[in-house]
């Protein structure tokens, strides 16, 4: 790769996780990948059409890094009439959603494998009724702080795709980072902040390990002005 060719990558958000996959994950994987699965190429962008991604026209949620993919199976499978698109670099996670939605009989959950922000640039605008971000990687090094997913660039993007009204819900158990997520959200002038109450989610794994630890659980939901 040139070094110009090096500057114009966008800064990753992630690091690139594979894994060795159960018997369990690599069956589903192999039954339901290709049915429900989307593999995310760089500079990839044409249009993701979700209406004929999920053979039918209904509220769609992207669910950006769902880990094990536990708490989207509990979710899409308490609101059937709401589709759910969730994108994971952790190759057993998908395999464990898969699997989850093969043994739960779900048809409402889509797989994505890669970066969110390359998937998000090929849904069209307005075309999203939610977006979760749950627990992303914190960065917390001061010089990894770029490689937030939570920045204004980002945000903005995500924001676009939200129709208006649609919602934009953030979560994380580190302190600076809730903070400069707040900061960040409330800044975007098209979002308008949701008072606080319930968040409406099912617990995570990695929210189990930050209250284990001792860390606050912060949750962030703003509307699409």
């Amino acid at each position: 790769m040139t070094a110009e060719a090096a500057a114009d990558r966008p800064i990753r958000t992630f690091h690139p996780r594979r894994g060795r996959m159960s018997a369990r994950h690599a069956d589903a994987h192999a039954a339901l990948w290709p049915l429900f699965g989307l593999t995310v190429t760089d500079g990839d962008r044409s249009p993701l059409r979700l209406a004929t991604l999920f053979g039918r026209d209904a509220p769609r949620v992207l669910e950006i890094g769902f880990g094990m993919g536990d708490a989207t199976a509990v979710m899409a499978a308490a609101e059937p009439g709401r589709d759910f698109l969730g994108v994971e670099v952790h190759t057993p996670g998908i395999g464990n959603l898969l699997a989850l939605v093969q043994e739960q009989g779900l048809t409402n959950v889509r797989v994505a494998h890669g970066d969110a922000m390359e998937l998000v640039q090929r849904i069209a605008p307005g075309d999203l009724d939610a977006v979760h971000v749950f627990f992303p990687d914190p960065w917390p090094k001061a010089r990894h702080h770029k490689r937030r997913l939570i920045q204004p660039s980002n945000v903005a993007v995500l924001r676009e795709r939200l129709r208006p009204g649609g919602v934009l819900h953030c979560a994380t158990d580190w302190p600076e980072y809730a903070e400069a997520m707040a900061e960040t959200l409330d800044a975007d002038p098209g979002l308008r902040r949701l008072p606080e109450g319930p968040h409406g989610r099912p617990l995570t794994k990695f929210e189990r390990r930050g209250a284990e630890a001792g860390r606050p659980i912060s949750d962030f939901r703003y509307t699409r002005a």
